[in-house]
């Protein structure tokens, strides 16, 4: 019996497990692969990562690195050692990741192994280099040997920078799946679970109060990008229920900012629980990627607290509003609360997919697994001609 081929899966936030979710099911369920789920550390608390894997039903991790780290330099320069030193050993034929967080800066690890690198979430772009994200994206998009792109103009800007066309496969975003397979499908549960009591230990009022998050480091560490989200928060009105990164609460503590008397600040929950919180609230107020596709799928009207997105696509099909808290001071605030209502009850049609991503990530891996085929297809040779004529001897200068 031929041996099993092995695939390294690495995350280490949470998104990555959302995401990740249903890939790795059926990855487990095949014969052709032995499949091995790396975590980071990125996240490490249980309500940013345990809690995660028990409600979607992931085993534990195989190996955990605890990555940790003050600086983003610190989590991954030590990533990129462990992670070495992991492969060394263990020896893995191909190696996933997902997604443009510190966690992906582990390819060069692989990258110096030589072993194939798959990427997914690839080629999604914001075109501002001021985000770490777009760093890391681009980064892992340029040497990695399968890239999963969810649209078709995804895969354009990918060959718009170079990167070989047969190595990119559109397969649509995998958050319809997951929404699909633990909300549309357990919708009692969701409903059973938003009682009463539910809502009065949260001191919310059903449908009469906003969801928030707020994580990113252009948003969290720029003053005047946070006083204009807290201002945004204070125009809402109603309660604004916010469970804050302990990163952010720690920002906001020493930073001294005024909280607006309607946030309502808690610490991070479980998938479950936000989802209970989402669907029944007014609407979203976040800068999070994956919460503004949650919220469209859902039909949740969400404000994106973004200067630049990768994802347009909420603007296109008009389920957000973008706002833009590094705008100039003289923002008007409370426009932006009229436009989020403006869209309660308004009915548009997500753009994300068929609902089948993560059985069609799945099967690719599976068969190229089978085939041998995780490496990339070889990028164009160019050949330029240049003329050096300028660099001759009798040229005087």
């Amino acid at each position: 019996m031929e041996k099993r081929k092995k695939i390294a899966f690495v995350l280490g936030i949470r998104p990555d497990i959302i995401r990740a979710a249903l890939i790795l099911k059926y990855l487990k369920q095949s014969t052709a692969v032995e499949t091995l789920l790396v975590w980071s550390g990125q996240h490490y608390s249980d309500n940013l990562k345990d809690i995660f894997f028990r409600e979607l039903g992931i085993p534990k991790p195989d190996y955990e690195l605890g990555c940790k780290g003050d600086t983003d330099a610190e989590i991954c320069a030590s990533l990129i050692s462990r992670l070495y030193g992991l492969f060394a050993e263990i020896k893995p034929d191909a190696c996933v990741f997902l997604g443009d967080t510190n966690t992906t800066t582990g390819s060069i690890a692989c990258m110096q192994l030589n072993i194939p690198i798959i990427h997914i979430e690839g080629c999604m772009r914001s075109y501002d280099w001021t985000m770490p994200e777009e760093k890391y994206r681009t980064m892992i998009d340029h040497v990695s040997d399968v890239i999963y792109a969810y649209f078709s103009e995804y895969k354009q800007q990918g060959i718009n920078e170079g990167i070989n066309p047969n190595n990119i496969v559109v397969v649509d975003n995998p958050i319809v799946d997951i929404l699909n397979t633990f909300y549309f499908s357990h919708k009692d549960k969701f409903d059973a679970m938003a009682t009463e009591d539910f809502f009065r230990s949260r001191n919310l009022e059903r449908g009469e109060y906003y969801v928030m998050t707020c994580h990113r480091r252009e948003n969290v560490h720029d003053r005047v990008a946070m006083d204009n989200i807290l201002k945004l928060v204070a125009a809402a009105e109603k309660l604004v229920y916010f469970p804050a990164s302990y990163r952010t609460q720690k920002v906001l503590k020493e930073e001294n900012y005024t909280i607006p008397k309607n946030m309502i600040l808690v610490d991070p929950v479980g998938y479950e629980e936000l989802l209970c919180l989402m669907v029944n609230a007014i609407g979203v107020i976040t800068d999070s990627g994956t919460l503004v596709e949650e919220s469209c799928v859902l039909g949740i009207p969400c404000i994106q607290m973004r200067q630049s997105t990768e994802r347009p696509q909420v603007y296109d099909v008009h389920s957000a509003v973008k706002f833009n808290p590094r705008s100039p001071t003289e923002l008007k605030h409370p426009e932006f609360i009229k436009k989020l209502n403006s869209l309660v009850g308004t009915k548009w049609k997500h753009p994300f997919g068929d609902g089948k991503t993560s059985e069609r990530i799945a099967n690719d891996l599976i068969k190229r697994a089978e085939s041998g085929t995780f490496r990339g297809h070889k990028k164009e040779q160019y050949h330029f001609s240049v003329d050096r004529s300028y660099m001759n001897d009798s040229i005087k200068i």
